[in-house]
């Protein structure tokens, strides 16, 4: 810290003094000081801490923060804590996300019921006599009358079921899931449309957009399918309604009709994927963009070999990834991909041309060439997530 002082003193001519708990002088360290930290941090990952210092020194000199501006910052420490070897303070952080997120959520209801409340008062209907109170409607869960609800209920996340890091049972277990969730009939429709198309019917839908607003319920609905199609799950176990679904679904089946699918799930989560941190895998396989991610889900060293130029320079794979997707159907099995926050992890390649994830416009080369191969293999299905108020053709987001 002397050191630092004597230098500041010497360039700007003022004298100050600086802690060890003060943030914003430690991360000014990892930024300035790269050097030092490089046997530890990659430079996309000391790109973690020079965002933050932003973010620390917009704070201190008073900017107002939008609800995604917080989110972003609150992920952005999560991850440089990970990367640090700080697993404490970084679930810490997770859990500060999701109860953000919970707030959110609640914001936007409350917001919600005011302006159909308002409604109702305009067309002269009387509040009390017109809507039954909710309590009247639905029974809470027993955590819910107790006060024992937990923030993580608003937080679905798909990456920590898929990598089994989700500590509740209700989003952890496929049956447990089943049991509290309420079939609407968008959810229905989601679900006859997977199972009509996994089991290998052309006609079906091959690329689906859940495109909702935040709360709409687009990880839910991703969930749900990725349960559906875990194998080996016995359809006697789960709820009527969904039993009634599958048997409606795919009539001909006969038996246990979810036993007889063999599915490929690939989950990629654009909050939890950065395009300039590689991925590094168990045998130290550097994976950097959503194209090898995808190639190592479905087929693991071997397949991601198949893409590997192309994931070291950024650059679509081209037919390399339509033949694994091929491979994996040619050899008795379906493929569900479901990519969730999409919008999250291309807006972060906008303007940028020296990322390890690739550029802003190789990501339309890659979904245009991803939807392409869905549509073109039966048994193959694509699920994507784009928040209804953006996309990747708006504001460059």
């Amino acid at each position: 810290m002397e050191l630092i002082a004597a230098e500041d003193s010497a360039r700007f001519g003022t004298a100050k003094t600086y802690s060890r708990d003060d943030v914003r002088f430690l991360l000014r360290m990892v930024t300035e000081k790269w050097k030092i930290f490089e046997k530890d941090l990659s430079r996309p990952q000391s790109a973690l801490a020079s965002e933050l210092r932003e973010t620390a020194n917009a704070a201190h000199h008073g900017e107002k923060f939008s609800s995604d501006d917080t989110y972003r910052a609150l992920d952005t420490i999560e991850r440089l804590l990970t990367v640090i070897g700080a697993g404490d303070e970084a679930e810490a952080v997770s859990r500060m996300r999701m109860e953000h997120q919970r707030e959110v959520f609640e914001k936007q209801t409350r917001n919600r019921l005011a302006r159909e409340a308002q409604a109702v008062k305009v067309s002269g209907m009387q509040a009390g006599t017109a809507i039954k109170p909710w309590r009247e409607v639905v029974k809470p869960h027993a955590d819910v009358i107790r006060g024992q609800f937990s923030a993580a209920e608003f937080a679905a996340d798909l990456h920590a079921v898929a990598n089994g890091r989700a500590t509740a049972p209700e989003y952890l277990n496929p049956r447990e899931f089943f049991a509290r969730t309420y079939l609407t009939s968008g959810l229905s429709d989601l679900l006859t449309r997977a199972l009509k198309r996994l089991s290998g019917d052309a006609g079906a839908s091959p690329v689906i957009n859940l495109q909702t607003q935040f709360g709409g319920g687009k990880t839910h609905s991703m969930l749900a399918l990725y349960h559906l199609f875990s194998g080996g799950l016995d359809i006697g176990s789960l709820p009527q309604a969904v039993q009634d679904l599958v048997y409606a679904s795919l009539p001909s089946a006969g038996g246990d009709p979810l036993r007889s699918l063999n599915v490929e799930r690939v989950t990629l989560v654009g909050t939890k994927l950065s395009p300039s941190q590689p991925l590094v895998k168990d045998d130290g396989t550097e994976v950097r963009t959503l194209w090898g991610e995808l190639a190592w889900q479905l087929g693991g060293r071997q397949a991601f070999d198949r893409v590997a130029m192309a994931d070291a320079t950024g650059t679509d794979p081209g037919g390399a990834l339509d033949d694994i997707v091929r491979d994996v159907v040619a050899d008795g099995r379906s493929v569900l991909i479901l990519i969730d926050e999409w919008v999250a992890y291309a807006r972060q390649l906008v303007g940028r041309d020296d990322l390890p994830g690739g550029t802003f416009a190789t990501q339309h080369t890659f979904a245009q060439h991803l939807t392409e191969t869905a549509k073109s293999v039966p048994g193959v299905m694509l699920v994507v997530s784009i928040p209804a108020s953006d996309s990747l053709n708006n504001g460059g987001a």
